[in-house]
């Protein structure tokens, strides 16, 4: 029997409970959790080796700039958090780099769409040599959930509550309202698709107000503040017989933005309920016809599933090299002496 993949989990949130819990179902013995750390605490099995893949379950900016630095010395990353290849072009760059030249593997399929099969089909159609023309997307389950509810019934402001207590939104509802979510996850794709954008090249016109961006906190004034000019947006696509969803749209020659849009009830994006992201993606091979992929894409469990199987992939792929006497780059980090930074996580 092989030895289990040894795991460091960074996060104890909403979505880092939901891993230790998946982890704790795997009965196979596969899998050991040998090192817990959140920004107050952290516990590390003493017997264990060095960690094989660090999961990262946070929406620190601290942990997301280690991820290149994990790489590069052989440590697998898999990660829900967006900021590692949706902020800066030098971040992303760096990944890219340090996972190239280890050899080490870094699983985001929790970044977008929790797990849907979004980032690998715009990676196989690239592969494959099927240009990319753009894509749009309802890509923030958080804000899919409050605008297919929002229907004049009860305040904008009482529904992000409802969301951010049942673990929708972020624990700062205001990353999903003001569309900075969405960014991350639109420069996360158009990347896949090949194409490094820059941050300060999407247009943002989202949900938020300036009293809420500049409040200490999201407290119930502040919140507030959205339930007048939500209120008017909503009777505005009504009164053109359409639904009101966060856009996120790239296309090659017509730049890429997030904004509010009204769009009609058989539009493609418009088919989706509840939690659902919906992305159409237009490739020279489904340029007539976009290719749909839909699927709930919020909620602490389906992320955690969705970290999981990106662990499963490394583990069977690690497994499968050792049996096959593969290189030792690929081989158990534990034989390269790798050590973790276990610094404290940046709240």
């Amino acid at each position: 029997m092989s030895a289990p993949l040894r795991l460091a989990l960074y996060g104890t949130g909403n979505v880092g409970r939901a891993v230790i819990d998946r982890i704790a179902r795997c009965r196979d013995g596969s899998l050991a959790l040998v090192h817990i750390e959140n920004s107050r605490h952290e516990w590390t099995d003493p017997g264990a080796g060095a960690p094989q893949v660090v999961l990262d379950a946070t929406a620190s900016d601290g942990v997301a700039a280690r991820h290149a630095t994990w790489l590069a010395r052989g440590v697998h990353v898999v990660t829900a958090n967006k900021l590692g290849q949706g902020a800066d072009l030098a971040r992303w760059h760096a990944i890219e780099a340090a996972r190239a030249d280890s050899g080490a593997q870094y699983g985001d399929s929790a970044t977008v769409g929790a797990g849907l099969p979004v980032l690998r089909t715009l990676r196989a159609l690239q592969r494959g040599g099927d240009g990319i023309l753009g894509f749009a997307g309802v890509l923030s389950g958080s804000v899919a959930w409050l605008l297919s509810r929002h229907d004049g019934t009860q305040p904008f402001s009482q529904l992000v509550r409802q969301a951010r207590d049942a673990g929708y939104t972020e624990p700062d509802p205001r990353i999903d309202l003001s569309g900075e979510d969405v960014r991350r996850k639109l420069l996360i794709l158009a990347r896949a698709a090949g194409v490094a954008i820059a941050p300060e090249d999407v247009r943002v016109d989202a949900l938020s107000t300036g009293v809420l961006a500049s409040a200490p906190r999201a407290d119930d004034e502040a919140l507030a503040t959205l339930d007048a000019p939500l209120h008017a947006r909503l009777l505005e696509a009504r009164a053109h017989d359409a639904r009101l969803h966060l856009v996120a749209r790239w296309s090659a020659d017509g730049g890429a933005s997030v904004a509010i849009e009204a769009l009609a009830h058989d539009d493609p994006l418009s088919a989706g309920h509840g939690t659902d992201n919906r992305i159409a993606i237009r490739s020279a091979r489904y340029a007539a016809q976009p290719l749909v992929i839909q699927g709930p894409g919020a909620g602490a469990d389906i992320t955690a599933a969705a970290m999981l199987d990106d662990v499963f992939a490394i583990r069977d792929a690690l497994r499968g090299r050792q049996a096959a006497g593969t290189s030792a780059r690929f081989a158990d980090a534990s034989a390269k002496k790798v050590s973790i930074d276990c610094g404290r996580l940046i709240a």
